[in-house]
C-alpha cells in the first residue's frame, strides 16, 4: 500500500499518469465480452454462477451519490440498467431523497454508509461490485480541513477497489489538478499529460487544486502499484438542472449574475460543460473497453464572463444580469484551450451552452433559489429551446 503521508514525495518523483497507455493489468477478457459491450448491463449475469439462468445488473458503486454530479450519475446509470450502490456519510440523509424518485431506484438503487476515510467502510461498500465512480470530495477553503480528506480519502478509495477486486475505478477529478501553472504556454491546449504546479497551488493558497493535483497522481501511483485499471474524468465549471435539492458550487458561479449580487462581471475566462454530460463522460469511460489507464478533460467550451452574462441576458432579460466588466482597462482574458477529442471518440456529443445555461436557471428558479420574474421575454416566448448563437467572439471557443 501507497501511505498518504508519501504522497507528496510520489508526485514530485513519479513520472504523470500515462497519456496513452493502459494500466498494467488489462480487463478480463469476460469483461470486454459481456460488461462492456453497448447492450443493456442488465440483460447478462455476471455476479451468477455459469448456466443459472438467473440475469442480474452489473453493480457499480457511486460515492458521492447524491452530490451534484453524482446524482446524474446514478440517474444515467439506473436508466442503462445498472444496480447502484451509493455512498454517502448516513444512508439515511434526507438529503439524498431526490435519488430515490429516480427512474429505477426502488428496484436497484441500495444507499451505503461511507467515510472516505474508514477503509472497512469503503471495503465492505465495494464488496460485490464489478465498477465504482469516485466522485464524493469535500469543498473547503483552510487546508487542514482539504488536504488529508482529499488525498488519503482517493487513496483509500483506490486501494479498497483493488482489495475487492474491482474492474475499473473512474475517479472524477478537476480541471484544477491541469491549469495552475504559470509557466504553462497559454496557445498550447491542455490535454492529460498536463499537470498543476504544487508550488504555485501553495503560493497562491489555492487548497483545493493542491489536495486535487497530489490525490489524483497518488491515485495513479497507487493503481500502477495494485494493477487497478484506472480512468480519471476531469470536468471544468459543470452547469445544468440540480436534481439535489441543495446548491453547489459550480452553480453558484451564476447565481450572483441573477441576483444582483454581482453589480459587474470579472475579466475571465472559463471552460464550462453540461452536468448531464459530465456524467455521461464518468459512465461512457466507465463502459469503454480501452478506456482505462487515460485522463478525460471534459469541456464543450470557453467563455469569457462577459459573453456568458450576455448569454443569460439574452435568455432572461428580466434578471439585473451585468453588463459591464471590472476591468475597464485591459482587453477581455482568453481562457485556456482544451482538448476534449478523446471523450469524443468515445461517442460523446456535447450540449451547446444555451441549453445548459437555460436549464440551470429554471432549475434555480423550480428549487426556489431565485424568484420567477415576472413577463420573461427569454427563452419562455420562443419556443423550447435555447436560441444559439450564430459567432462566437474571439474569447468563445467551441471545443
Amino acid at each position: 500500500a501507497v501511505s498518504a503521508g508519501s504522497l507528496c514525495r510520489v508526485v514530485r518523483d513519479q513520472p504523470a499518469a500515462p497519456a496513452h497507455k493502459s494500466c498494467p493489468r488489462s480487463l478480463p477478457i469476460l469483461c470486454a465480452k459481456i460488461w462492456f459491450l453497448p447492450i443493456p448491463p442488465h440483460l447478462f449475469s455476471i455476479n451468477s454462477s455459469v448456466g443459472s439462468g438467473v440475469a442480474m445488473a452489473v453493480v457499480v458503486c457511486v460515492t458521492g451519490a447524491g452530490g451534484f454530479i453524482g446524482s446524474w450519475i446514478v440517474k444515467l446509470l439506473l436508466a442503462r440498467g445498472y444496480a447502484v450502490r451509493g455512498t454517502s456519510r448516513r444512508a439515511d440523509d434526507p438529503k439524498n431523497a431526490h435519488l430515490w424518485a429516480l427512474d429505477g431506484a426502488a428496484e436497484r438503487l441500495t444507499m451505503v454508509q461511507v467515510d472516505l476515510l474508514d477503509r472497512a467502510s469503503l471495503r465492505a461498500a465495494f464488496h460485490g461490485c464489478d465498477g465504482v465512480i469516485h466522485t464524493a470530495s469535500p469543498m473547503h477553503d483552510t487546508p487542514e480541513e482539504i488536504i488529508e480528506p482529499v488525498i488519503t480519502g482517493t487513496l483509500n478509495v483506490v486501494e479498497m477497489a483493488a482489495d475487492a477486486g474491482v474492474r475499473r475505478v473512474v475517479l472524477s477529478s478537476t480541471i484544477g489538478t491541469m491549469y495552475m501553472n504559470p509557466h504553462r504556454d497559454p496557445d498550447a491546449p491542455l490535454d492529460e499529460s498536463c499537470w498543476s504546479d504544487l508550488d504555485y497551488c501553495k503560493q497562491t493558497k489555492n487548497w483545493y487544486c493542491y489536495a486535487k493535483t497530489i490525490a489524483e497522481r497518488g491515485a495513479w501511483e497507487a493503481a500502477r502499484a495494485l494493477g487497478l485499471d484506472l480512468a480519471v474524468v476531469i470536468p471544468v465549471v459543470t452547469l445544468g438542472e440540480l436534481l439535489q435539492p441543495s446548491m453547489n458550487t459550480s452553480t453558484r458561479h451564476i447565481l450572483k449574475y441573477l441576483t444582483g449580487e454581482a453589480k459587474a462581471y470579472v475579466n475571465e475566462s472559463h471552460a464550462y460543460v453540461h452536468v448531464k454530460d459530465a456524467a455521461e463522460a464518468h459512465v461512457r469511460v466507465l463502459e469503454a473497453p480501452n478506456a482505462g489507464g487515460r485522463r478525460y478533460v471534459c469541456a464543450e467550451r470557453t467563455l469569457h464572463r462577459g459573453e456568458l452574462c450576455r448569454i443569460l441576458a439574452g435568455l432572461f432579460p428580466e434578471y439585473p444580469i451585468p453588463t459591464r466588466c471590472k476591468d475597464e482597462v485591459n482587453p477581455p482574458k482568453k481562457g485556456y484551450k482544451y482538448t476534449n477529442q478523446p471523450l469524443k471518440d468515445l461517442g460523446m456529443k456535447f450540449t451547446p451552452v444555451q441549453e445548459y445555461l437555460y436549464e440551470a436557471v429554471k432549475s434555480l428558479q423550480e428549487k426556489g433559489f431565485i424568484q420567477k420574474a415576472s413577463g420573461n421575454k427569454g427563452l419562455a416566448s420562443r419556443g423550447s429551446s435555447p436560441p444559439q448563437n450564430s459567432t462566437a467572439p474571439v474569447f468563445m471557443s467551441k471545443l
